[in-house]
């Protein structure tokens, strides 16, 4: 996704999950997003339930020069159990340490439909809901290597 940094060691992470459904509500998906601070870059996704499983996928997904560095998340149990406790800090919102990753879903909630919480649009399958946002994905990331230029 992003390029590796160039200081893995001073890198913070922000992650967090985001909620969306296919076909119905009850068919509930969650978009596992990790976002590099300092570029504002998502570095890793995962799509699942809210489970430890999905959380762990998420990890091994991020580049290993990301790993080094240190992760803000919310209070959620899978992120302790996945992520090492010497780079793991828990917050809540009203620190500020998640905001860009906050702020990085309401911007995918404004740019796609499918990722609206009261919507006419909507995936009718879980291949075309990772091919929108792997679209998304690479089309911000671009966006902001530009403005990183």
């Amino acid at each position: 996704m992003a390029p590796d940094p160039e200081d893995a060691a001073s890198t913070t992470l922000e992650l967090d999950e985001v909620w969306s459904f296919v076909f119905k509500k009850v068919n509930q998906v969650w978009v596992w997003i990790a976002l590099c601070r300092k570029t504002r870059q998502v570095v890793a996704y995962a799509l699942g339930d809210r489970s430890k499983q999905t959380c762990l996928r998420l990890w091994q997904a991020i580049p290993s020069a990301y790993r080094q560095g240190h992760c803000f998340t919310a209070f959620w149990a899978a992120y302790s159990a996945v992520i090492p406790d010497e780079q793991h800090t828990a917050v809540g919102k009203e620190t500020g340490e998640t905001a860009h990753v906050e702020r990085w879903n309401n911007t995918l909630r404004q740019r796609l439909a499918r990722f609206v919480r009261m919507t006419l649009s909507f995936s009718k399958s879980a291949v075309m809901l990772e091919a929108c946002l792997l679209l998304f994905l690479h089309r911000y990331n671009r966006e902001r290597a530009i403005l990183l230029k």
